[in-house]
Parts: structure tokens; C-alpha cells; sequence
């Protein structure tokens, strides 16, 4: 008998199937027959949450399929597996990608290949769908539209890659021991990283004992990638700490959902982090004294017992949101002398 999570993943493959070779009846179709009637699908900045099916496609892809008409879904990651709490998750990770020919969200077309990266949750109860949790990288893609508006990033902007050991696509049957071994040595990471600074420096967070010294960490866009402990500090985690060090300071105000499957571990929360922007600022930004929320949906890929890459997408646009920077509104401003764009607007026309 198939054990439930090999089950999940089997479920969402025809929706994965109708997204590949993208077609919006057909993904309508599919995802009526997977889903609950009353499913919520929780989407990034602007998107934000909408209830059904019929919501969600005409709302959030039927736009998307339009400014990218051959769009296609590449997954590089789908795993699944419960949370210490009892629910039964499915993670997928990939990209969409196309050619990029009409105006979507006011960000311009190129007229050439462009790619979205995804991290997508999917909750199931019962055999159904009743909940999505998803980020999509579109301050990537205003990036390769050369309509980025906000500061340059430190980190690496590139396409991100999928697993270099090729396995993203985890099998079953679903390995109970190997998957809570990955789990736990995520939630022990974790613990350590929150020792610093309260407890002491760097060395706090024995960094060596969780990562593989040639460990890569894929940040979304507006923050980067960096290679090794030094790139991760370096690019991410001393410029963050810097900003916001009261972050882990508010964990009983949300909820972390961490499943693994194998050598591979998720975890999700809408939201997952609270934290103050304060002293130096962050990204360019001065210091707001705002406490904000941030979505944030994490794969990480265990080698030889050490984290050798770890993948996160945070929702960028609705940080921004939050402190009144409407990074679309500066967009715009990019788009006044572009053909095909409103001079007074920055909209498409």
C-alpha cells in the first residue's frame, strides 16, 4: 500500500503535468478535482490570499499565462511529509519560464526568455488540497526587465539552480527515519543561529556543525546568493542581523512548519518571522523602527549529514509593502518613456 506522502506527490503530478505543457482548462480542471471547495491559496505581494479555484486560476495565472504565452512549470524540487503537528505537506520548487511578450504587473516585456522561480506548499486533508502557500520571485523577473527599482543587491542575482546531486524529485517510498533525522537537523540549526548575538558571536551559532563548507545559499532576488559560511554572512545573514537584530524574538507569536523527506527538509508559515528594521537599516533602507512580518518558504538538501544547499524565497515585495514603499509605484517611474507604457502612468497601454 502507498504510504500517504508518496501518495501526495502522485496527486500533484497531474496538476504539474497541465502546467508544464500549460494549459489554464486544463490546470482548471485538474485542480478542481485535487482541491477542497473552500481551499485558500495564500500568494505573494500583490496577490495576497484568495479562496476557490476559479480565484486563483483567473486571478493570479490567467494574467501571467497571458504576458508569457508559452509558459511552461519546471520543477527541480518536490518532497512532502508531516509537520511535527500533524499536517501532511507536499513542497514543489522550480520555475516558471517563457518568452516574455506582454506587460504583466506593469513590469515591461523583453521579448525574450524569461524565468520566475517558485516555492509552492500544498496541505492536504483527507486526499484534498485545502491550502496553498506560495511565493513567486517577481522581483526577478522585474530584474531581467532592467525595471528593478530598488537598491542593487549583495549577493549573486543568477538562475538559481536545482539540486547538484539531481534528486530534487524525492521517490517513494516515504523514509520515516531519514526524513525526521533532516528535519530535526534543521530545527537544530536554527536554534543555534538564534543565539547570536544575545549569547555571544559568531561562534554561538557553530556554523560548521549544520552547514558543508562549500554550502550554497539561494537568496531571492533583492538579496542574492552566496557560496560558502563567508558568502552567507557576508551577503545575507551580517547585513540582516545588523537591521533587524531583534529577529527570533517573537516565536510565540508564529507557527514554523518543518516536514522532510529523505536528505531533503521544508518548512513554511505565513507568516514565519517578525522582526524590527532598526540601527543601520536594511537594503539600502534607513532604519523604520517597524516591526514587520515575513513570509518566508525554505528548502534545504542534506549531504553527508551537513547542509550543502539551501534554497528561500521571502516575500520581498509585501516587506517593502509594509514599511509604504510601493516598489510598483517606482517601478512605473522606470516604464514613462518605454513604447507601449503611459507617460504619465508608467501602465501599460
Amino acid at each position: 500500500m502507498t504510504d500517504p506522502h508518496t501518495r501526495h506527490k502522485e496527486l500533484i503530478a497531474p496538476l504539474r503535468a497541465a502546467m508544464y505543457d500549460f494549459d489554464k482548462q486544463t490546470m482548471r480542471a485538474v485542480l478542481h478535482d485535487l482541491c477542497a471547495p473552500d481551499v485558500a491559496f495564500r500568494l505573494a505581494f500583490p496577490f495576497e490570499t484568495t479562496t476557490g479555484v476559479d480565484a486563483y486560476v483567473d486571478g493570479a495565472f490567467a494574467p501571467l499565462a497571458r504576458a508569457i504565452p508559452d509558459m511552461e512549470r519546471r520543477d527541480h524540487i518536490v518532497m512532502a511529509g508531516p509537520t511535527p503537528e500533524g499536517a501532511d505537506w507536499v513542497g514543489c520548487g522550480g520555475y516558471y519560464s517563457g518568452t516574455f511578450t506582454a506587460p504583466w504587473l506593469d513590469i515591461p516585456p523583453t521579448g525574450h526568455i524569461v524565468h520566475m522561480r517558485f516555492h509552492e506548499f500544498y496541505r492536504f486533508e483527507d486526499g484534498k488540497i485545502v491550502e496553498m502557500q506560495a511565493l513567486w520571485d517577481i522581483p526577478e523577473v522585474m530584474m531581467q526587465a532592467g525595471a528593478w527599482p530598488m537598491v542593487p543587491s549583495l549577493g549573486r542575482e543568477w538562475h538559481v539552480p536545482g539540486p547538484a546531486s539531481c534528486d530534487g524529485l524525492v521517490p517513494g517510498p516515504y523514509d520515516a527515519t531519514a526524513s525526521s533525522a533532516s528535519c530535526q537537523h534543521i530545527i537544530d540549526m536554527l536554534e543555534h543561529l538564534k543565539k547570536h548575538p544575545s549569547q555571544g558571536g559568531p561562534e554561538v551559532m557553530e556554523m560548521e556543525t549544520f552547514w558543508h563548507p562549500k554550502m550554497m545559499w539561494y537568496g531571492p532576488s533583492g538579496i542574492g546568493s552566496g557560496r560558502g559560511i563567508a558568502g552567507f554572512r557576508n551577503w545575507h545573514q551580517i547585513p540582516f542581523l545588523n537591521g533587524m537584530p531583534d529577529r527570533g524574538q517573537y516565536v510565540d507569536e508564529i507557527e514554523y512548519h518543518f516536514f522532510g523527506d529523505g536528505q531533503y527538509a521544508a518548512v513554511t508559515g505565513w507568516p514565519d518571522m517578525y522582526q524590527t528594521i532598526t540601527h543601520g537599516g536594511w537594503l539600502g533602507l534607513p532604519p523604520t523602527h517597524t516591526r514587520i512580518e515575513m513570509r518566508s518558504l525554505d528548502f534545504w538538501r542534506l549531504e553527508n549529514g551537513l547542509i550543502r544547499e539551501n534554497w528561500v524565497l521571502v516575500d520581498m515585495l509585501q516587506m517593502y509593502d509594509q514599511i509604504g514603499v510601493d516598489v510598483f509605484a517606482r517601478m512605473r517611474e522606470f516604464n514613462k518613456v518605454r513604447a507601449g507604457f503611459d507617460p504619465e502612468t508608467g501602465r501599460a497601454v
